[in-house]
């Protein structure tokens, strides 16, 4: 729990009586490689703080191609946030690409928290904006950048993260095939 007051009060400040109640929230949970940890079509009432580990985000096409939304390791937050926030069935699967450990709290506990404590609300606020403009990102680089320039981008952001995950993994990631990744390089 040390690793997740670490981590909020990079945002704001905690009284240890005020973490204490927080880390109450929260409980722990550990998925083995290949594990599933949201399946589509299945309920989401939770949000996941990634401890350890590498998980991915993706839906799989109808002819059965995967598109990997989302990479998310040490110090990442990773749901089905439509999900989720909506209260419908997912519509992505997330599941560990290395054995995970996860800090899990459930929607009912966040808004409790964010109800009551108005330093963790800004917390969660500043963390879902975080994501808001990492998927927009993402998506812009999609749109305007060729895969090599998507690939040196990733690299610069994230090299450690380029060293965990398997060339297949990466390509879907990158969009583009295996051959082509293998063409392209850091700079």
């Amino acid at each position: 729990m040390n690793k997740l007051r670490q981590h909020i009060e990079k945002i704001t400040t905690l009284t240890d009586e005020e973490f204490e109640y927080v880390s109450s929230m929260f409980s722990t949970k550990k998925l083995r490689k290949h594990q599933f940890l949201i399946q589509e079509d299945h309920e989401v009432i939770n949000d996941y703080w990634v401890v350890k580990g590498l998980l991915k985000a993706y839906h799989i096409d109808e002819d059965g191609k995967m598109h990997i939304l989302q990479f998310a390791m040490e110090d990442w937050w990773i749901s089905d946030y439509q999900a989720y926030n909506n209260q419908t069935p997912a519509t992505i699967a997330i599941d560990c690409i290395e054995d995970a450990e996860l800090l899990v709290i459930s929607r009912d506990n966040k808004e409790k928290l964010c109800s009551e404590m108005h330093n963790v609300a800004n917390f969660f606020r500043k963390k879902s904006n975080i994501g808001y403009v990492a998927l927009q990102q993402r998506i812009l680089l999609l749109l305007n950048k060729n895969p090599q320039e998507r690939y040196n981008r990733l690299f610069q952001l994230n090299p450690q993260l380029l060293q965990r995950l398997p060339k297949t993994l990466l390509a879907s990631y990158l969009g583009v095939s295996r051959e082509t990744l293998s063409r392209l390089s850091h700079p």
